[in-house]
């Protein structure tokens, strides 16, 4: 049977932390995306919202500082290793994630099919953010759909790896879905449930790794 493995990035994919927590902090800005982030997982303010705040927030980004923040992030390991175990197995993986798509395309570089983030304007802004690009958790089943046609296959050929509310309503979508370090109310609607750093033993839980790719 083949898959479509669909990863969430902020929390999963990165361990303890969000795309927009480490670009601010290449900004000194930590406090100020603290405050963000804080109102956001209250649900005080929604995606749009929040990538308003966001993007206000970041005036001063530079293509620099993305790398920077991407190149420093707590990524869990072996996300390389999984994504080529998938892709030689003939099985698709896509990144989709509410953070910015600048952020998120960067994943193309370690191997995923696709990756789906929030549409902000190109780095340096130049321009307001058109909230109708931003992601919502109902977004991101769209576009797993839409990947799910470009690859020929369907909502029950998908695996879902999330940590949070943002990804209950794909949770809900597909058959098998893996709560990676996530918070128990999101556990709870999960097939399977992984806390650790490893992205191998995550996707073990869905999927069998060879030996090859477990060892490395």
């Amino acid at each position: 049977m083949t898959r479509l493995h669909l990863f969430d990035l902020d929390g999963t994919l990165m361990f303890g932390s969000a795309a927009p927590v480490e670009i601010s902090r290449q900004l000194g800005l930590s406090a100020e995306i603290a405050e963000l982030e804080r109102a956001f997982s209250a649900r005080e303010i929604g995606p749009h919202e929040f990538s308003v705040g966001v993007h206000a927030l970041w005036a001063e980004l530079t293509p620099g500082h993305v790398r920077a923040a991407f190149d420093g992030a707590p990524w869990v390991a072996g996300i390389r290793e999984v994504w080529q175990e998938i892709r030689e197995r003939g099985e698709y993986c896509a990144v989709i994630s509410l953070s910015p798509s600048f952020f998120v395309e960067l994943l193309l570089e370690w191997g995923a099919h696709a990756a789906h983030g929030s549409v902000f304007p190109e780095v340096p802004f130049t321009g307001p953010v058109d909230v109708a690009g931003i992601l919502t958790p109902e977004g991101k089943l769209e576009v797993a759909d839409r990947l799910c046609a470009r690859f020929g296959l369907s909502r029950s050929d998908c695996v879902a790896y999330g940590d949070s509310m943002t990804d209950a309503v794909l949770f809900g979508a597909v058959p098998v879905s893996v709560a990676v370090n996530a918070r128990p109310h999101v556990a709870a609607l999960a097939t399977h449930v992984y806390e650790g750093r490893d992205l191998r033993e995550a996707y073990r839980l869905a999927g069998v790794l060879r030996p090859a790719a477990e060892a490395s």
